[in-house]
């Protein structure tokens, strides 16, 4: 039996009064999404161990049955391997995103949603005018500091002898929030000078960037800008098994994703990483693309990993008619075709679908709630539960399922 996971980022919700107190993903038409409920069996998961963020990060490893509180590192890793950037041992690697501020508010973590070709020039612009900046060489040390090209706004700092230990807001959590109260905080003495790095990283990025000529043209026009770093989830290199090493069913397997972080979730655990041209990480992403990828994977792999980020980020946008679409759009242009293909193969094939966390459109951040998924393949048993949503699966017969619980419970499929 092969085993394919189907994650739409971020598309589990609360009820909604605009949808008449449904949830998107219950308000949504999601025909194959509901077949596959109806014909296999659901239940919800808790993918968020206690005392962890519900970041995407987390989420993610936690369902592919890792134990966080052996591996967890952070973003800033995973996202280092997936951009081919080999951290030395003296490293803290942090996510960095481009966001904007206005009047001294977060007003969106993704930089007005910047484009990677928009992106790659800024990047460039840092190295050279603030990783080189004279005063901070001097209070901190010469080329301690390094910023690696990512996707869109989503980008890596690198710290030359940084202390993981420093408390670091994630930005998505704090849309219209004032800026200055969330700067980096030492958690430990010894993280004091981290800190201090980061804090002044932020302050002067956002008067260089302000002044960069791609975002006076943008704010000539009104747009918003990409006018500010904001560094967080650090940590060092991680140790983590395979797959393989994990669960012998697996010999070998893919991951699809638009986004460096569960690339790189999928390069340390063992995972062929497939880029689908046209992958973006957001609403326009090339859904056939994904879907026609992961079918050949499956014939080759043992297990796919197809990930899947427009939801997410509709839910941190606040728009919900974007988010029903996302969700619509996973259902017939990637739950369909995969669905269809596989069921034709002599060799069964297990398909599962769930989200990794919530992103409720109205609250516009992660919410570390248990999520609903749906377990089909030829021949098992159903459990009477006839759609895939939030209150549904309530009542489904794999019940609440704790961490790696869901996939150790899938790969004894």
């Amino acid at each position: 039996m092969k085993h394919i996971i189907i994650l739409g980022d971020g598309m589990a919700d609360h009820a909604v009064d605009r949808l008449g107190g449904k949830t998107p993903l219950q308000f949504a038409d999601t025909p194959y999404m509901d077949m596959l409920a109806r014909k296999g069996r659901t239940g919800r998961l808790v993918t968020v161990p206690e005392g962890f963020p519900p970041g995407s990060e987390v989420a993610n490893t936690a369902i592919l049955g890792y134990d966080l509180n052996q591996v967890y590192e952070g973003r800033g890793p995973l996202e280092a391997a997936s951009i081919g950037y080999e951290m030395r041992p003296d490293d803290l690697a942090l996510r960095c995103n481009i966001i904007n501020v206005q009047q001294g508010r977060i007003i969106t973590h993704n930089g007005g949603n910047l484009s990677t070709e928009d992106a790659a020039p800024l990047i460039d612009f840092l190295n050279e005018r603030l990783a080189n900046d004279a005063e901070i060489a001097e209070r901190f040390g010469a080329n301690r500091v390094r910023f690696i090209k990512g996707i869109q706004y989503r980008h890596l700092l690198v710290i030359r002898g940084g202390n993981k230990h420093v408390c670091l807001a994630p930005p998505h959590d704090h849309p219209n929030e004032q800026w200055q109260p969330l700067l980096p905080v030492a958690e430990t003495p010894e993280a004091q000078e981290t800190a201090e790095l980061l804090t002044m990283l932020i302050v002067k990025s956002h008067g260089l960037l302000s002044e960069h000529p791609f975002n006076k043209a943008k704010a000539a026009r009104g747009e918003r800008e990409a006018n500010c770093i904001w560094p967080w989830s650090g940590g060092y290199r991680p140790e983590m098994q395979t797959l393989m090493q994990l669960y012998p069913q697996v010999k070998s397997g893919a991951v699809i994703s638009a986004v460096d972080l569960i690339r790189g979730i999928g390069h340390y655990a063992g995972l062929r990483s497939i880029v689908v041209e046209g992958a973006t990480g957001l609403a326009d992403t090339n859904y056939e693309g994904k879907a026609s990828a992961a079918i050949e994977a499956l014939r080759t792999d043992d297990f796919v990993y197809v990930h899947v980020e427009a939801s997410d980020e509709a839910g941190h946008d606040g728009d919900l008619q974007l988010k029903i679409q996302t969700i619509e759009d996973l259902d017939r242009r990637i739950v369909k075709p995969i669905y269809e293909a596989t069921s034709q193969w002599d060799e069964p094939v297990c398909i599962a679908v769930l989200p990794d966390h919530l992103t409720p459109v109205e609250e516009r951040i992660h919410v570390g709630e248990p999520v609903p998924f749906l377990i089909y393949h030829r021949g098992i048993e159903p459990d009477g539960v006839s759609s895939y949503d939030e209150v549904s699966c309530v009542a489904g017969g794999y019940g609440l399922l704790r961490l790696q619980e869901f996939m150790n419970t899938l790969m004894n499929i």
